[in-house]
């Protein structure tokens, strides 16, 4: 271990433990299993963060209308360690002042998170570290100045000496600003301390849909003080004018990476105009195996020897693990769902192209397997607090459940918990995102390893993992179009004659087959779709 380069690692969010609300969705979660995963291997990294004092807010439905609505408390975490570090930032003209905490739990000692909600700052500036990806332009930049700029300090004065710097999502960004300013303030000129810093930096770029890549008018960073001293024309050669996040983190990276070999494809064509960027690579996500999978699933899955009472064994697990799902759901809900009944799991960010509804599309084909009771179907999700489209698709799932009570579902204020629960209980893990706009997806991951049988297009990690009908289902052929409406159809086709000829005689009419697909789908992703791997490949190709 000893050789491996020390390594700092930023990012916005961090999915750790449910009840610590510092976590959005995906990129926390990828972010608190990269962390746990370099605490389990020992790895030399440190992690950089943000003490947010409510979080993403919780999402709760108004049981009269269907509709989402935000909710926020503030928290306290007794567990954080004070290192006794302060540092400061300028902010709009005047310092503010950012309290050092250190993570201490869960598995995880090596997480630093920055607060301002300390005396000495203005009322303003306390609430810069209050809501996770919080609210406007202006509030959004002192939050990553916070994160960048201050997280580089954090690290000077704790004393902390790391050789490479690893930008989870363009929010980290100005971290890079920092390393520039450092090496200006030593004499250096700016070409070669961009260069310097290059060298030093790598980037992950998670986004695949062009309009969820922040950008800022130079004049807003400049407001702000983002920019360092640096000139609006040294800001633009690094991010473009108006300044895109996504494209400077390019420029000022050694290399980056998208997260499965298919996002590598469209990451590169999506930035193939950013003149003076670096490679992207494709290094695909992983899981903290402890933290998602059941370890007794696991161990069942590698003692299998294809005998009746093996099957037995692996099919009485799966089911005490969807019978857990269904007390939770009814503990939740007051709704009691059969567990004779093929369960379909549907969780993920309520996004558009994520078409949480698709299935529901057409209601000649989904009613009757519902009131025949051939399918039930679990939902779960969040959208944005300003996402007035994402909320709108939640409220069409929460219309159908009403619809059909005993057998459609939704699970309100997605997070880790119910994650968990869904991602083991579920007999198939539904994804169907319009290729090629999922980057990774790691939610089928989780459910892959749990023997939940991931039906899904061949987008995101998919395509790397799937084996059609060995190890789990695919719907649509890679299909892609420009035309949504096209691509809706021909996948909504491809689906219902997936779940009619494969997935439903499967389920009720060939149990073995059913038991050997969930041992393959567990044996196939165990290793390749851990975080151990994606770790060890990161200071392979990356550090």
């Amino acid at each position: 271990m000893d050789n491996r380069k020390s390594v700092a690692y930023f990012c916005m969010e961090y999915g750790i433990e449910n009840n610590v609300k510092l976590y959005a969705g995906g990129l926390g979660i990828l972010a608190g299993d990269y962390m746990k995963e370099a605490c389990d291997q020992g790895y030399p990294i440190v992690g950089i963060g943000i003490l947010w004092k409510q979080g993403y807010g919780e999402q709760l439905i108004d049981q009269e209308t269907g509709m989402p609505y935000d909710a926020y408390k503030n928290r306290v975490y007794p567990f954080l360690e004070d290192t006794g570090v302060t540092v400061s930032v300028c902010i709009k003209k005047r310092d503010v002042k950012i309290k050092v905490w250190r993570y201490r739990a869960h598995g995880v000692d090596n997480l630093y998170l920055l607060d301002t909600d300390i005396e000495g700052n203005d009322g303003e500036a306390r609430w810069i570290t209050g809501q996770l990806y919080g609210w406007f332009g202006e509030e959004r930049v002192a939050q990553e100045m916070v994160l960048g700029i201050g997280g580089v300090r954090a690290i000077r004065a704790l004393g902390l000496n790391p050789s490479m710097y690893h930008f989870n999502e363009g929010h980290a960004l100005f971290a890079g600003f920092e390393l520039i300013r450092e090496k200006l303030s030593r004499g250096m000129r700016f070409r070669e301390a961009l260069q310097e810093t290059r060298k030093e930096v790598v980037f992950t770029t998670h986004t695949p849909v062009p309009e969820g890549n922040e950008q800022h008018p130079i004049d807003r960073l400049i407001y702000m003080g983002a920019n360092l001293n640096m000139t609006k024309r040294q800001l633009k050669a690094i991010g473009g004018d108006p300044f895109n996040m996504t494209a400077g983190a390019l420029r000022l990276s050694r290399v980056s990476n998208a997260v499965s070999d298919l996002h590598r494809i469209t990451a590169q064509k999506m930035w193939k105009k950013v003149k003076g960027r670096c490679e992207i690579i494709g290094i695909t996500n992983g899981i903290h195996i402890p933290t998602w999978v059941d370890r007794k699933m696991l161990e069942l899955a590698e003692e299998y020897n294809g005998t009746k009472a093996a099957e037995e064994e692996l099919w009485n697990r799966h089911m005490h693990n969807k019978d857990a799902l269904i007390a939770f759901i009814e503990k939740r809900t007051g709704i009691k769902l059969n567990r004779d009944v093929l369960l379909i799991g549907f969780a993920r960010r309520a996004a558009p192209y994520k078409r949480s509804g698709l299935l529901l599309s057409d209601p000649d084909f989904i009613e009757p397997l519902l009131r025949g009771r051939k399918l039930q179907i679990v939902y779960s999700g969040k959208a944005h607090p300003l996402d007035d489209t994402g909320k709108g698709i939640i409220t069409g799932i929460t219309g159908m459940a009403r619809q059909y009570p005993d057998s459609i579902v939704f699970l309100e204020n997605y997070d880790m918990e119910i994650g968990r629960m869904m991602t083991r209980g579920a007999d198939i893990w539904l994804n169907n995102p319009r290729r090629p706009q999922e980057a990774s997806g790691t939610s089928g991951m989780k459910a892959a390893m749990n023997g939940v049988l991931n039906v899904s297009t061949l987008d995101g990690w998919w395509p790397e993992a799937c084996d059609h009908g060995v190890n789990g289902w695919q719907f649509g052929d890679g299909y892609q179009s420009d035309n949504i409406e096209k691509a809706d159809m021909h996948d909504l086709k491809a689906l219902k004659a997936c779940l009619v000829n494969e997935v439903i005689p499967t389920y009720y009419e060939d149990r073995s087959k059913w038991v050997e697909m969930m041992v393959s789908s567990i044996k196939t992703t165990r290793e390749p779709f851990g975080m151990k791997r994606a770790l060890d490949e990161y200071y392979k190709r990356m550090y």
